[in-house]
């Protein structure tokens, strides 16, 4: 049967290691533990990167061709005002349609976007970390 000291993976001479010895242990265990962390954290960033970079580029593709549906639409709206209005006028009334959809849009995302409030609680949550560490958690 092993004593608690081999069993804790301590050194088998007889004595107890030191205060500093433990310490520098522990410390080079978190060190270990750390670096093995962002290691991995370092993986699963890319790897989500790499997915999220298809992801993004098919949503680009996407919209390219939502772009030409809606392009093509227009064309086919201003031929068909243009039977009754002529070319030109069509053309001036399927601008007017494009212009009013562009304010309408413009204005709904100004409204968004005055709402965003960035990050409030890993703002608040960050600010805490030195009390914390220092044991004074509020």
């Amino acid at each position: 049967m092993s004593s608690p000291v081999e069993q804790h993976g301590l050194p088998p001479t007889g004595r107890e290691p030191s205060l500093g010895e433990l310490l520098s242990e522990i410390t080079t265990d978190i060190s270990t533990l750390m670096r093995q962390e962002v290691a991995l954290a370092k993986a699963e960033v890319q790897q989500s990167a790499a997915r999220a970079g298809k992801g993004v580029g098919m949503f680009g593709g996407a919209a390219f061709a939502g772009y030409m549906v809606l392009l093509f639409l227009t064309i086919a709206l201003w031929w068909l005002i243009g039977g009754a209005t002529g070319l030109g006028w069509s053309a001036l009334i399927v601008a007017v349609i494009w212009a009013v959809i562009g304010a309408v849009l413009y204005s709904v995302g100004r409204k968004e976007l005055k709402q965003v409030r960035g990050l409030p609680r890993t703002a608040a949550t960050v600010k805490r970390i030195p009390d914390a560490l220092k044991g004074d958690e509020a």
